[in-house]
């Protein structure tokens, strides 16, 4: 029995070497560049860059990976578990807007990690070498370009030793409401992991032979773990075909992304809500003459909110070329348990809830939950088998009853080690008790409420606000307003609460708008105010529109709301036409 991936990717370049693993659209075009690497191809490129870790004495260090999108990340990936080596996936600065993020969390992980070895993409690689001055830490550290370790390199390959308990890498946490934490992965966590999600998603060995092996169509970063650990590595695992494309050639164009569907017709592919709402944005008549989606069985929605509003949408516009609504398939996961926790049931449409009205005891509960009038709730699915999910007051550390909203715990052999070199956090986080329940369970952060079984995940617990004693979540109020004018962007409103003085918590809302809006700035406040006002009940204390790209948002998109709020308190925000107070 296979004890880790790298056992696995062995058996597949023994069984079928000549089977394609991976296909990158280079410019992101179904019909344009295309670089493929096969599962023999795959092995040998892995074992040398293992082979040469090895020989520097690196098994049991970690290896800071910084890649641009492709084949070579994975190699390096796969080559630091092939060696026993600790990968670190990371982001490589790129671009002068992104430059000094970049080289913040950079600076940051190198050190948390205590990286001893950066291997990356050439141009990376020659990059790093004229930033001594921003990264003098570079000087202690060996950098080497993967694709220069020649093939020669893997005859001299050590299978590592390697257990279930071995950490195969750190994923650092995005960071939405804290700064980024390496979650240890181990080598057990990971084939758990890729277990639930095959049996969740439904990659059966009969559906992997009607789809011809070709199973995912993905443009997630791979720094990432939705990425990764979906359509990266479990393609890994099953000795599937996936074909990837650069996050950016998606942002740019997102009917590439239905056009590489229509075209390599997988099983699986998918992202977060923002995504569905781009391609909606793009959906011209033109684009759905030339696309058919009717393969298309798991189109998978999580990584933040999942709107019901967005999955109507999403089905009426593309169900004229095939698109079915059972097909959508919203899951739930995070960083500390691998990835998946809960996932939809394949060949069935969503469950939708309307909001719980019973409320519960717990301080977080919740008993008049505010939601706009047609945003039921969007379940998140079942556990995936061996994955126990209960919904606790997290003050009391006691489990609620069915119906109730409090945090999300987790339990199973998916929920990871720890966090890197930070015993507290461990402890606060990885080792929850519970009254009546044995062992130790996962605390999320995450609020939401179990019904009938299905998971329905609300909110983050750090950032519900609580006004004039009832509870609201941002996402609800950032939904509306997003939906009150055209020029708003999806997924880039960020709403939160500021003090008020004798007035209690009052809400304010930032939102970037498209420059084509910009003279309507007074009208879109308007619409804002009035459409939280009606499906909220609340008046704003503020609302302020900014330029596009300019809300503070973690390495995977999700808006970074406490970032927002320090900016607004500041005055550092990206104002369009001066700030626009109430």
């Amino acid at each position: 029995m296979a004890r880790s991936l790298v056992d696995l990717l062995t058996a597949h370049a023994s069984l079928q070497p000549d089977r394609t693993a991976y296909r990158y659209l280079v410019t992101g075009d179904s019909d344009g560049e295309i670089q493929d690497i096969s599962y023999g191809r795959l092995a040998e490129r892995s074992r040398a860059v293992a082979a040469w870790l090895q020989e520097r004495g690196l098994a049991g260090s970690r290896a800071m990976l910084l890649y641009p999108p492709g084949i070579e990340f994975i190699c390096g990936y796969l080559g630091c578990l092939s060696a026993g080596v600790v990968a670190v996936p990371g982001l490589p600065p790129q671009g002068r807007s992104q430059n000094h993020r970049a080289l913040l969390r950079m600076k940051r992980l190198i050190a948390d990690a205590d990286a001893k070895v950066i291997l990356g993409g050439r141009e990376v690689i020659e990059a790093l070498a004229t930033m001594s001055e921003h990264l003098p830490e570079l000087a202690e550290i060996t950098c080497v370009a993967t694709e220069d370790i020649p093939d020669a390199a893997a005859g001299s390959w050590r299978e590592p030793d390697l257990t279930a308990d071995s950490v195969a890498f750190l994923q650092y946490t995005s960071g939405s409401t804290s700064a980024p934490r390496g979650v240890m992965v181990t080598h057990g966590n990971l084939m758990d992991n890729e277990r639930v999600i095959t049996e969740r998603m439904g990659h059966t060995p009969d559906v992997i032979e009607e789809y011809g092996h070709e199973l995912f169509v993905s443009w997630l970063p791979v720094y990432h773990d939705m990425g990764l650990i979906g359509p990266v590595l479990n393609a890994a695992y099953l000795g599937v075909t996936a074909t990837l494309f650069s996050p950016l050639h998606f942002l740019q164009r997102p009917e590439r992304w239905l056009t590489a569907i229509s075209r390599y017709r997988p099983h699986t592919s998918g992202g977060p809500n923002f995504a569905y709402e781009l391609c909606l944005k793009h959906a011209t008549p033109d684009l759905l003459d030339g696309l058919d989606l009717s393969r298309w069985k798991v189109a998978f929605n999580g990584a933040e909110p999942v709107r019901a509003a967005t999955l109507r949408r999403f089905t009426e516009a593309f169900s004229p070329v095939g698109f079915r609504r059972e097909a959508l398939y919203p899951c739930y996961g995070l960083a500390e348990a691998t990835l998946i926790v809960t996932g939809s049931s394949v060949n069935a449409p969503p469950t939708l809830a309307a909001a719980t009205g019973a409320g519960g005891t717990g301080p977080h509960a919740g008993a008049e939950v505010a939601r706009p009038t047609d945003g039921a709730a969007v379940g998140s699915g079942r556990p995936g088998p061996g994955i126990t999910v209960v919904i606790a007051d997290p003050e009391r550390q006691e489990e609620l009853p069915e119906g109730e909203v409090g945090e999300i715990w987790v339990s199973g052999a998916s929920v990871a080690k720890g966090y890197w070199r930070n015993a507290l956090a461990t402890r606060e986080t990885f080792r929850a008790t519970l009254g009546g329940r044995e062992g130790r369970f996962l605390r999320t952060g995450d609020l939401g409420f179990l019904r009938d079984g299905e998971l329905f995940a609300t909110g983050r617990l750090k950032d519900l606000m609580v006004i004039d004693g009832r509870n609201h979540y941002p996402q609800d109020l950032e939904l509306s307003a997003e939906m009150s004018h055209w020029a708003l962007r999806p997924g880039c409103t960020a709403a939160f609460s500021v003090d008020g003085g004798g007035e209690g918590e009052q809400p304010v809302v930032v939102a970037e708008t498209a420059p084509e809006g910009v003279g309507e700035s007074e009208k879109i406040i308007d619409l804002i105010r009035g459409a939280i006002g009606e499906a909220h009940g609340l008046p704003l204390r503020d609302v302020v529109l900014v330029h596009p790209g300019t809300i503070p948002k973690t390495s995977s998109g999700k808006i970074q709301r406490r970032a927002s709020r320090a900016a607004y308190l500041d005055g550092t925000l990206s104002l369009v036409g001066g700030p626009a107070t109430g």
